[in-house]
Formats: C-alpha cells, structure tokens, sequence
C-alpha cells in the first residue's frame, strides 16, 4: 500500500478510555514535566486520582493550551510499566495510534510538526491568555501517510536524534550532582553567611507594554516567566521596548508562581515580571552563585508553605543569608565546578543545535522528500 491523505481521526484515536478508580493512586504527569521540543518527559509524582487525562505507554501528550502549545509542550510516553495507566492535566491532549496502520512514534513526530501545530493553534478559542484547542480541529487534521516500513525508517532516523538529546540530558544531570555534592561539603564547613546581595547582582524584571509584543522575532526576546526558559530558552513573544535586559552570562529565574529555574544565558533577553536576573559581582564567584539561588528557591519554597502564589521581591533575594565562603573555598570551587559547568553548557548548545535539525528535517521526512529505503543499514555500519 502506497502513501495516502488521512484524517488523524481515522488513524487514531483522541482521549483513549481508560480506567482509574477516583482516589487510585496512580503515577501523575503535569503540564510541568513536559519540556518544549523534547520527547521524554522530565519527572513524574505519584497521587490520587481525582481526574484528568489518562494514558499509557505508547501514547502521545500534546499541550492544547496557549502558550504551551505554540512552545512545543508535545511529549512521546514511554517511561509507565507494562499496562500502567497514569494520568495528568486536563489540558493535554492524548494521542494514540492505530497500530495496524500508524507507528506509534510516528504519531508523535506528526504531533510535533509545525504544520500540526499551526492548524491546531488556529483552532483555539475561549478567553487570551486562556485559549484551548479544539477536538475536533485535531480529529480532522489531514496528512500524508505512507506505508508502516517507511514510518519505522522516519522514525529510527529521527530517534538517533532524541537519543542522543537525552544522552546529553544525563550527562548534565549527572555533571550537576558532582557539582552540587562538592558545593554541599563547602557549605557544610562554611557558618559564616552574607547577604546575596554582597555575591550578585539581582535585578527583578518589568515586563514591556503589550502593544509592543510580536511573535515574528522582531526586536529582542522576552523572557516574561519560568515557561519561557524551562528546559531551555524558548521565548514566546519579542518586544520592540526591552525595559530590563540580560548580559550574556547572567542567569535568570523564575519569581513569579513558578520560581527558580536557574538557567545560565549566553544572549541580550528582555526579562519581564516573572523573571529575575542575578549577576555574579566576581567571576569567581558564578559556580557558586549558580547553587545558592538553587539553595535560596528552596528556602522561599519551604517558608511559603500553603501559599497559593508564590511572589518573591528584590529585598528577599538581597538579604537571603547564603555562605559566607573563604576565598580559597571560592577559588577551590571554581577551579573544580568551571569545567564540568562549561561541558553542561556545551551539551545544552549542542541540544538546541540538534532539536534545530530535527525541525528542519522533520517536515522534509514527513513529505517523504528524504529517501531513508537503507537508512538503517548505513547507520549501523557507520
């Protein structure tokens, strides 16, 4: 059988049933666990059941609403047991194939396609700010569907990719945990403490006037919140009139309901009022910087305990009492934590590079433009 045009919803199904009892505890994904443009799903809780969403391995989670969507908050399950059923948020959508007809990771590629996603973001409707995908508008998407050999080709091509985007992510979880057990053996020797303002510069956002806003990337990048730079940088909207900027080298962070998030920039960023910015006053200093935010998130976290919405201000972080270090601990610290950092960052860089190839050949291998007939025997005898 050749390549066909199809209706996603006469090859799938949308919102599977599936069985959990109400107080069941089951394994929870959130909206939070998914990373933009990444295909493994970051973490996982276990809870009672009390609703949402349910799916198993094989299945595909898809954000229907704004702006996790247009950020690419698509994600391919596969870390359940054999005939587990988890749950999650009531804004995912659940994918899953016909296995007869449709690879089930092809399902997941479809699902993250610019042009899927361009179709269902213009399928939203309720308030902004708000906006929901509609079923439908999924169910009657149209795409070519070739033969299930060629969809296993796609996807074994397409998979070295993601594997070796999650090699790196392990590798940097790993690099982390050394950085962080040598930094928790120099803090636990240190009693003296500091004010953080005597270690950084903080700087809390302010966001731009909306009208100043475009998603075409006119002017500069806007972090306005956590979602914005969770598992990257992946900014939503540009502004023609940045207030508060980054320099390359800062760190930004969440403040705002989501906080922390710690994430090393490279580039020039606007920062609205979910994000702040601290800057190391001595280089020697930026290792260590990086695991007391960490440290100092922990602490707002744990002292807002039955806080609906977190809020954090300038004058906290500035009077957060961190380790007073010697200066041979600092330099001991940095001349251990520097290499292992600038790798993490190196395998970050590289990440962003590959998902950039990903989404360049994807639409490409979709269309079946790209011939992968010996795919696979080229690659193992590579």
């Amino acid at each position: 059988m050749g390549t066909k045009l199809v209706k996603l919803g006469d090859v799938a199904v949308i919102n599977p049933r599936l069985r959990l009892e109400k107080n069941e505890v089951a394994r929870k994904i959130p909206m939070e666990a998914l990373t933009p443009f990444q295909k493994k799903i970051d973490s996982y809780s276990f809870e009672k059941y009390s609703g949402g969403v349910k799916f198993q391995n094989g299945d595909t989670l898809v954000a229907r609403i704004t702006p996790s969507l247009e950020n690419g908050k698509t994600s391919y399950v596969d870390i359940l047991e054999s005939n587990e059923v988890a749950f999650g948020s009531t804004e995912f959508i659940v994918l899953r194939a016909d296995k007869n007809v449709l690879d089930e990771e092809y399902l997941y590629y479809i699902a993250t396609s610019d042009d899927f996603r361009q179709v269902a973001i213009q399928s939203m409707t309720g308030t902004s700010g708000r906006q929901r995908v509609q079923n439908e508008a999924v169910s009657s998407y149209e795409f070519k569907l070739p033969p299930l050999d060629v969809q296993k080709q796609v996807v074994f091509f397409l998979n070295s990719i993601d594997a070796k985007i999650a090699l790196n992510l392990q590798i940097n979880d790993n690099l982390l945990k050394v950085c962080r057990l040598q930094f928790d053996k120099f803090k636990q020797a240190c009693s003296a403490t500091t004010e953080l303002s005597n270690i950084a510069t903080l700087i809390m956002g302010q966001s731009p006037k909306g009208d100043t806003y475009n998603q075409n990337g006119e002017g500069t990048p806007l972090l306005n919140g956590a979602a914005d730079f969770r598992g990257g940088i992946n900014p939503s909207k540009y502004t023609s009139d940045p207030k508060k900027v980054t320099e390359p080298g800062d760190y930004v962070f969440g403040v705002r309901a989501t906080i922390g998030l710690t994430t090393k920039v490279f580039n020039r960023y606007a920062i609205g009022r979910g994000t702040g910015l601290a800057r190391a006053l001595s280089y020697k200093s930026d290792e260590l910087l990086y695991f007391i935010m960490e440290d100092a998130f922990s602490y707002f976290a744990r002292a807002s305990t039955g806080s609906v919405y977190l809020n954090i201000s300038r004058r906290e972080f500035e009077t957060y009492a961190a380790p007073d270090f010697s200066n041979i601990t600092i330099k001991k610290f940095h001349e251990f934590a520097s290499p292992l950092m600038q790798q993490i960052y190196q395998n970050q860089k590289q990440n962003e590079e590959l998902t950039q190839l990903r989404e360049l050949l994807l639409p490409r291998l979709l269309a079946g433009d790209i011939d992968l007939s010996n795919i696979e025997t080229v690659m193992n005898n590579a």
